[in-house]
């Protein structure tokens, strides 16, 4: 008698995993479409996790949050005929997981170096028709969108994406005064979740809630939903006035939209898929602009980030059953900077402190917790912000302004004709200045020494320790002639603990860290700016060890620079280096360049910098050795001038001798 093996079960295959196209996910039947969205969070929770392998984390929140909308808009629309216009862009993960071809890797690699980008990228895909890393450019670029459509006689649909936060922008009701005036179809929808980075403040996140929390609302949502519910594909063309008037019944209209020219319809549930798709169909047969408001929770399907919104928006990897993070080694700057302008304000009335949105991130949540009515959160709104702080400083206040370098670019009118030219005591801490690492091109600091470096009035400087930073910060605080700005990365640095009682520096004076060898004797002098002062000593170890002295430099001020130091030293050495985290035109160098110009000295002068393009995501140490940011590529440059150097002087000694 034989005796039959036991059948092993064949593994299952997830639906997830049979998504190749947007036309995967129509072939799907409806019911199966909340096992897919279960798929998407699992996948998502992985990937960002310490579980997976090469997993860099990420921003968890908003995609958890967004899971049944992409869904429901895959299924409606059709990318990338129609398009999809996401606010900031850092919750398009679900949508790269639905288009996955020719992209250059899976969502496993995303933010890794070589593989997804954390945003959309026009370059990466097809279906991505706008690419954005800053909050409130949608609706203006999707409006533009939907104006060349007209203007060409196109007939697709061009869909925003905008979260609650992006209605913090002033610009995104720039977008809004012109859609009237700009196109007859247009779909936006206000992703409503409560939060931007931080819980969202001002009158429009009160606004939202508002309606949100209406009784009457309430009261008529669950009708409403179920008929819509009832609608199915082309019925809901043939039924679009029974059903705009069931829309009618449950979705609050708002004269704020409506007066703007928009058909307000919400809010409804942002994560009941069948809905959403009723919806969809019934909008986009609409011939007027319209918006839709819909209620999601930041974080859903994983109780850590509904738990600490703020955390999840955007993070490192963790652990995936509890969503803990490994505790850094090193306190970061954004930490410093928080409570160190704290224990200033202990003793000092005038000083108070302004992000945009960014308690976490800046740091500035720790002042706030101490100091909660010197702390002003004004939202992603980063031109208010910087005339905000200018009329404090008129009053006599002492405003600390904390916003990353990248999101600083917005400020940069207000800089020059409000705070500059007007000579006012503002304070601009420039966070994240210097590669970003992983978030990408979007969110690299690589820009502010250019666009800061030639604005009259401002001072500007960079430390290259934590010790130096809170040096800075009290030289700031006790700086009152004008704007003062320092620039600072991402991040720990070296662990220099500050001392108990910071030092105050004295304004465009450099630090000469080695002398090389004795004062004036050193063949080569390397200037090193903040936290590539480090590389500069490693580079000036490897020179010492072939015997060549050199000195290093930590410039400390950008503007007004050192240039006594610097012509002494131009002047005594063979060649000149300088180091910057930031992009070599119009940057640290090219000041160092233009001033011994200007000076006569022909010391040749070797920058280390940024080349003069966007630079990829991916870690800092790959970018840096890809770029040749590094003590061994300086060192070459180097000796390569130095050989030169030694030609030429032979070729002059021969031509004299002869």
């Amino acid at each position: 008698m034989s005796v039959q093996a036991p059948q092993v079960p064949e593994p299952q295959v997830r639906l997830l995993d049979k998504i190749r196209s947007p036309a995967d996910l129509k072939a799907l039947p409806e019911s199966s479409l909340e096992q897919l969205a279960h798929e998407v969070r699992e996948e998502l929770i992985y990937v960002m996790s310490e579980s997976n392998p090469h997993g860099v984390g990420g921003h968890l929140g908003p995609n958890l949050g967004v899971v049944e909308l992409t869904i429901a808009l895959h299924r409606v629309f059709n990318t990338p005929k129609d398009k999809f216009v996401f606010d900031v862009s850092h919750q398009a993960y679900v949508h790269k997981m639905f288009t996955p071809q020719g992209r250059p890797g899976e969502i496993k690699s995303i933010r890794q170096y070589q593989g997804l980008n954390g945003f959309m990228l026009r370059t990466e895909s097809e279906h991505d028709c706008y690419g954005a890393g800053h909050a409130g450019t949608a609706l203006s670029a999707g409006l533009g969108m939907a104006a060349g459509r007209d203007q060409r006689g196109g007939d697709e649909n061009i869909v925003v994406v905008a979260g609650d936060a992006a209605f913090t922008c002033g610009v995104s009701y720039e977008a809004l005064n012109n859609v009237a005036e700009a196109t007859k179809k247009f779909i936006v929808v206000l992703n409503d979740n409560e939060w931007s980075i931080a819980k969202n403040v001002g009158a429009m996140a009160g606004y939202f809630n508002r309606i949100a929390t209406s009784p009457t609302y309430q009261h008529l949502h669950e009708k409403a939903s179920r008929f819509i519910q009832m609608i199915g594909g082309r019925e809901a063309v043939k039924l679009a006035g029974k059903v705009e008037a069931g829309l009618k019944n449950v979705l609050l209209p708002s004269v704020l939209f409506e007066d703007l020219g928009l058909r307000y319809y919400g809010p409804i549930d942002g994560h009941d898929t069948a809905l959403l798709i009723r919806t969809f169909e019934f909008l986009k047969t609409q011939e007027e602009p319209v918006i839709l408001h819909i209620l999601t929770k930041k974080g859903k399907g994983y109780s850590p980030a509904m738990e600490q919104p703020d955390k999840f928006h955007g993070l490192g990897k963790y652990k995936l059953e509890t969503g803990e993070t490994a505790k850094a080694a090193l306190p970061t700057y954004s930490e410093y900077l928080g409570d160190t302008l704290a224990n200033f304000a202990d003793s000092n009335a005038k000083i108070v402190t302004i992000t945009g949105a960014m308690p976490s991130g800046t740091g500035l949540g720790r002042f706030q917790k101490r100091h909660p009515k010197k702390y002003y959160d004004v939202g992603i709104a980063e031109e208010h912000a910087a005339l905000f702080a200018c009329g404090l400083a008129v009053q006599g206040m002492q405003p600390f302004l904390a916003i990353y370098s990248t999101f600083m670019q917005r400020a940069y009118d207000m800089i020059i004709h409000d705070m500059a030219l007007q000579n006012l005591n503002v304070r601009l801490c420039m966070d994240r200045a210097g590669l970003s690492g992983d978030d990408g091109p979007t969110h690299h600091g690589l820009f502010d020494i250019g666009y800061l470096r030639h604005v009259p009035n401002v001072v500007f400087m960079q430390p290259r320790d934590e010790e130096e930073f809170a040096d800075m910060l009290w030289t700031m605080a006790n700086h009152h002639s004008g704007p003062i700005a320092i620039r600072y990365p991402r991040g720990a640095g070296t662990g220099a603990k500050p001392k108990p009682q910071p030092k105050l520096l004295e304004i465009g004076k450099a630090e000469v860290i080695r002398h090389g060898g004795g004062q004036g004797t050193a063949r080569v002098a390397l200037f090193g700016l903040g936290n590539m002062c480090a590389v500069a000593e490693e580079t000036a170890d490897l020179l010492e060890a072939q015997g060549i002295s050199t000195a290093v430099i930590n410039p400390r001020w950008i503007k007004p620079m050192d240039t006594g130091t610097l012509e002494f030293f131009a002047r005594s050495v063979e060649v000149v280096c300088t180091l910057e985290d930031h992009v070599l035109p119009n940057g640290y160098g090219c000041a160092v360049m233009e001033h011994l110009s200007e000076a006569r000295i022909t010391t040749p002068v070797a920058r280390l910098g940024w080349p003069d393009q966007f630079i990829e995501h991916g870690t800092i140490p790959i970018l840096r050795e890809k770029h040749g940011l590094t003590a061994k590529a300086l060192v070459a440059r180097v000796l390569a001038l130095l050989k030169k150097q030694a030609i030429s002087a032979r070729q002059t000694a021969s031509v004299d001798a002869a």
